[in-house]
C-alpha cells in the first residue's frame, strides 16, 4: 500500500468520527459511529480470555468490529427502526465499491471479512454481530431517558435477542443489561412494570 493510498483510506474512515448515531452519550452529546465501533472492538478484545470463546479467532472478530460500519462513512447512520432494505443495499454497495479500490492484499482481506460477516455462519461473525447489538443497548442505557423515543422502551428489551442465542455467556450478559434497563426505566419514569413484561426469556 502506497502512503497516498493509506492516507486516502484513513481520510474516508475519519468521517465516522463526525457521523452521529441516534444515541446520546453520558456527556449529553450524540454518539459517533467511531465511538460505537471502538467499543465493540474493545468488547471483543476483553472476551479473548473467556473460556467459551477460546477457540475463536478473536483478532478476526476485532477486525470485523472495526470495519463493520464503514459504509456509514458514505451514507450516514440510519437508526435500525427507520432503516429499509433499500438503505442497506445502498450502504453495502458503496462500502464494497470502496473496498474494491484498495490495493492488495488489503482488498482481499476486507472482501473476505465482509463475506463472512454477511453470511453470519462462523462463530467469529456471530460474535461480532452480537457485540454490535449489545453495545447499542449499553449506549442507550448510558444516555438520559429523555433522549429515548417511545418505541425504544420495548425495543431496548427485544433488540438483538436472536443474535445472542448461540452463547451462554452473552445470554447472561444480556440479562444483566436488561435488568439495568428495567431499573433505569423504573427509577427515571416509573414505566418499569410495563417494560419488564417485554423481556424475552
Amino acid at each position: 500500500m502506497r502512503p497516498e493510498e493509506f492516507l486516502k483510506i484513513l481520510s474516508q474512515a475519519a468521517r465516522l468520527k463526525t457521523t452521529m448515531r441516534h444515541c446520546y452519550t453520558e456527556g449529553d452529546r450524540k454518539e459517533s459511529v467511531a465511538d460505537h465501533s471502538w467499543r465493540i472492538a474493545l468488547m471483543a478484545m476483553l472476551l479473548t480470555g473467556v473460556d467459551e470463546f477460546r477457540d475463536l479467532d478473536m483478532d478476526k472478530v476485532i477486525r470485523m468490529c472495526l470495519i463493520h460500519d464503514l459504509g456509514e462513512s458514505f451514507t450516514g447512520d440510519i437508526p435500525t427502526f427507520e432503516k429499509t432494505d433499500t438503505d442497506t443495499v445502498k450502504e453495502d454497495d458503496l462500502f464494497r465499491n470502496w473496498v474494491m479500490s484498495f490495493p492488495e492484499p488489503q482488498r482481499a482481506e476486507w472482501r473476505g471479512l465482509l463475506k463472512e460477516m454477511d453470511a453470519l455462519e462462523t462463530k467469529e461473525a456471530k460474535l461480532y454481530k452480537a457485540l454490535d447489538k449489545l453495545e447499542a443497548l449499553i449506549s442507550h442505557n448510558e444516555s438520559d431517558l429523555s433522549t429515548w423515543l417511545p418505541l425504544e422502551y420495548d425495543l431496548q428489551l427485544t433488540y438483538g435477542q436472536e443474535n445472542i442465542q448461540f452463547s451462554e455467556y452473552l445470554k447472561a450478559f444480556r440479562a444483566l443489561i436488561d435488568a439495568w434497563t428495567i431499573d433505569k426505566i423504573e427509577k427515571e419514569s416509573g414505566k418499569g412494570t410495563v417494560a419488564a413484561e417485554s423481556v424475552v426469556e
